[in-house]
């Protein structure tokens, strides 16, 4: 009566079997959809969306570059840099390959809760030895066939510890995986920014070679009439070999800083590319958040404290599945077999249902070690959690004033760049009357190069520290996007 039934649910866990759905969280995907965006994350606007399906192409030694940012390989701007970054990126792609590993354990350790099936086949020829007369004949061949079903009804939590388990274990690589993108994103913001400082650089050296071929120039207008000694035209001279210097040492860190950002974004440092150039006034702003703010969602959202909390419950979990193995299990089985034969007598069909108990009595103390090791594991794990969050408190105070720093050495560079500028014209034109001296001029001279070299560090700095805090704050987007409140200032001209 029950073989019929028996077959069909059998019929359907080989057919469930065969085409096993991916795992899911609460019918939303269990990973990243890519290894470049975020989990969870929307495709249509998530950095990773250009690096899909047949639009990839290969670029320059084996990089992945969009044809969308290939067309202008020579003007990237922040958000092409992010994206090559993410596209090209060995970390992404390790923490995606982590994550969809978990979710494949937590699917599996799902399926802990379905019953198993087995088919076993076994038979071939055989001779009885008897010393009696038998039935059976003595020499034959029989082969048999049984289908196996088995499910365990009972296990007071050792299968739940294992899935909750395994579930804590994927929500924490997930969160890794995520904390490394936005490690990746800051690395390649703070090459772009670094680049962009160098070229900054070199301009201000260049502009400062120039002021001083001007002062050589003017040295020797004074020379010429009588109105200037030789050792003026002398120290102009100086002056302007100490700025060709500065040029040529600026120019090599430009060339220095170009391959640390082929490095970030996987180019070899020889690729024919180029960041868009950005000598534009510096849109500074400043923070609408008090730091108390921004550390409460830093401790609630950022990934990588998240993921060491996720762990500390996984480790909870642990302990769960330590205690329940020592404790009964209750089974139920199922089985249909049929033996073919060349004797009638032994061909057959055969049905059963079990019912079984196991009940651990001894194992030599292992189990209770195990479950004290799962205790000072989850101890470890706690403590582990706690320093991340108290890690992540200090990252986010220091970057929120660091941030506050930058935004006043803008201003403040601002302005000194404004006052060095008119002191060397006033001191030049000084000079020019032949009223001042050739002295005044290079100090006036040096302290513009100084002012312009400030004010290049102190814009770009403000870029990188306002990265650097949205990073530490766990907000730092997948496209370089900030995500923290600003409200405006006065800008600073770079």
């Amino acid at each position: 009566m029950i073989v019929r039934p028996l077959r069909n649910f059998i019929s359907l866990l080989a057919l469930t079997s065969a085409c096993a759905p991916p795992a899911q969280i609460g019918g939303a995907p269990s990973t990243a959809p890519a290894p470049s965006t975020e989990w969870p994350s929307q495709q249509s606007t998530g950095a990773g969306a250009k690096f899909s399906g047949v639009e990839m192409q290969r670029a320059t030694r084996g990089a992945i570059v969009p044809p969308d940012v290939a067309n202008h390989m020579t003007r990237l701007t922040i958000a092409d840099v992010v994206d090559l970054a993410l596209g090209n990126s060995p970390q992404t792609r390790n923490t995606w390959a982590l994550a969809r590993a978990s979710a494949s354990a937590y699917a599996s350790s799902r399926g802990k809760f379905l019953p198993s099936l087995e088919l076993d086949g076994a038979g071939g020829p055989s001779k009885a030895v008897t010393f009696s007369n038998s039935l059976l004949p003595a020499t034959r061949s029989s082969f048999t066939t049984s289908l196996n079903l088995s499910y365990v009804l009972l296990d007071f939590g050792q299968r739940g510890g294992a899935m909750a388990a395994a579930h804590e274990a994927l929500f924490a690589a997930d969160l890794t995986h995520n904390a490394t993108v936005q490690n990746v994103v800051l690395q390649a913001e703070g090459s772009y920014f670094s680049y962009q400082a160098s070229r900054g650089l070199f301009d201000a050296a260049d502009a400062a070679v120039k002021t001083a071929e001007a002062n050589l120039a003017a040295a020797d207008r004074r020379h010429e009439v009588g109105l200037a000694t030789i050792a003026d035209v002398l120290q102009a001279r100086t002056a302007l070999a100490q700025a060709k210097l500065n040029a040529q040492t600026a120019g090599g860190n430009v060339q220095a800083a170009r391959a640390q950002l082929a490095l970030a974004l996987g180019l070899a440092a020889n690729a024919k590319f180029d960041a868009a150039p950005d000598t534009g006034l510096a849109p500074v702003m400043q923070l609408a958040e008090n730091i108390d703010s921004i550390i409460e969602r830093t401790v609630r959202d950022r990934p990588d404290v998240a993921a060491a909390r996720a762990l500390a419950r996984q480790s909870q979990q642990q302990i769960r599945q330590a205690r329940s193995a020592g404790l009964p299990t209750l089974t139920f089985g199922a089985s249909e077999g049929n033996v073919q034969s060349g004797s009638a007598a032994l061909a057959g069909s055969t049905y059963a249902l079990t019912f079984g108990v196991q009940i651990p009595l001894f194992s030599g103390f292992s189990k209770d070690y195990d479950i004290v090791t799962a205790q000072e594991n989850a101890a470890a794990s706690a403590a582990r959690a706690e320093q991340t969050r108290l890690l992540a408190i200090s990252q986010v105070f220091t970057s929120y004033y660091g941030l506050q720093t930058a935004t006043q050495r803008v201003a403040t560079s601002a302005e000194l760049l404004t006052s060095a500028t008119q002191s060397e014209e006033v001191a030049r034109g000084r000079y020019a009357e032949g009223v001042g001296n050739i002295l005044d001029l290079l100090t006036a001279q040096s302290a513009l190069a100084d002012a312009r070299a400030q004010s290049v560090l102190s814009r770009w700095t403000w870029y990188a520290s306002l990265a650097q805090l949205s990073h530490d704050a766990g907000v730092l987007g997948t496209r370089g996007e900030p995500n923290v409140s600003l409200t405006p200032v006065s800008p600073g001209r770079p």
